[in-house]
């Protein structure tokens, strides 16, 4: 009896199942990447830092909405432990981190802030450590150091950023990731809340609504539909959905993929972030920037996370 050749069917499910967590993480990289350079057209274009929240807040609201309504997990949980978990994320992951990146981001090149908003995992190691969450561990906090230079390099050398850009705003930036760090070790160490990453994100972002909607519509943040909409009004709009989308696009390849695949996303997210700088916005980064960047990735090749160990959810853009 002969025998046809075999099946291609098998080998070409196989090489899917292989090649669909790289291609999401490329798709993840190119979408989120682009928040930052958006939102600085928005800022340089009148948009102030609390409107940006607000509407990044309401169009990502809409987003989850429709996204947990197709799964059918909309009831998200109101156990006390979850609405804490909530709130703590509405401040640390939302309101906090998005006040001090959009603030900074009308002052400092997108591709800088890129770099910066890339220290969440060094900024968690540290904050680990010093709680003592974590033990010391030699090439860990190499790569800290690492982390630390290539802050250095954008801050300190002349010439490292464009004429006139006030190199204190990084440090603004720098709140951003280090409120994201805090976050993730609150979700990971001491919250025991039932609801899931994307069931968290909605309800942080509802308490999110409720913090900033005042502040935001009495300054005329409600004008934004009502107005001829240019290129900020695009940008703030793509911005918003794209960060609720890219957020559950995440957790779909945390879950599909694992958490320590999912951490190649910090490379992904800059390098495609710096490159929607240059693209959209003409930046053209310095060596210095060059140099600071080759430090900040070999820094996170040493703090990522051994292959046991489990990581918090990511946070929001």
């Amino acid at each position: 009896m002969t025998t046809g050749a075999p099946s291609p069917a098998p080998a070409a499910r196989a090489w899917l199942v292989t090649a669909l967590p790289w291609v999401g993480l490329l798709l993840l990289g190119v979408s989120w990447g682009a928040g930052a350079p958006l939102v600085r057209i928005a800022r340089l274009e009148g948009y102030s830092a609390v409107a940006l929240v607000f509407w990044h807040s309401v169009l990502g609201l809409v987003t989850l909405t429709l996204v947990l309504r197709a799964r059918g997990r909309l009831a998200i949980p109101r156990d006390r432990a979850s609405l804490k978990l909530y709130l703590a994320v509405a401040l640390l992951g939302i309101v906090l981190p998005h006040l001090a990146a959009f603030w900074a981001l009308a002052h400092v090149p997108a591709a800088a802030h890129s770099v910066i908003i890339a220290l969440v995992p060094l900024f968690a190691l540290a904050l680990a450590l010093g709680l003592r969450i974590e033990r010391f561990h030699a090439p860990r906090f190499a790569g800290l150091m690492l982390g630390a230079g290539a802050v250095a390099l954008l801050i300190l050398p002349e010439g490292s950023l464009p004429p006139g850009t006030v190199s204190a705003f990084l440090l603004v930036s720098m709140l951003a990731p280090l409120c994201y760090a805090f976050e993730g070790l609150v979700i990971a160490h001491f919250s025991r809340a039932r609801a899931g990453p994307l069931q968290t994100l909605f309800g942080a972002t509802v308490i999110a609504l409720v913090l900033v909607a005042p502040v935001a519509l009495a300054g005329g943040a409600a004008a934004l539909p009502f107005r001829p909409w240019g290129v900020a009004e695009w940008a703030v709009a793509i911005s918003g959905v794209t960060g609720a989308l890219t957020y559950a696009g995440y957790v779909a390849i945390l879950r599909h993929a694992g958490s320590v695949f999912g951490a190649q996303a910090a490379y992904v997210v800059t390098a495609c972030g710096v490159l929607w700088a240059m693209i959209l916005l003409g930046e053209r980064p310095s060596p210095w920037f060059w140099g600071a960047l080759g430090l900040l990735f070999a820094g996170l090749v040493l703090v990522q996370p051994r292959p046991a160990a489990s990581l918090a959810d990511p946070p929001v853009r």
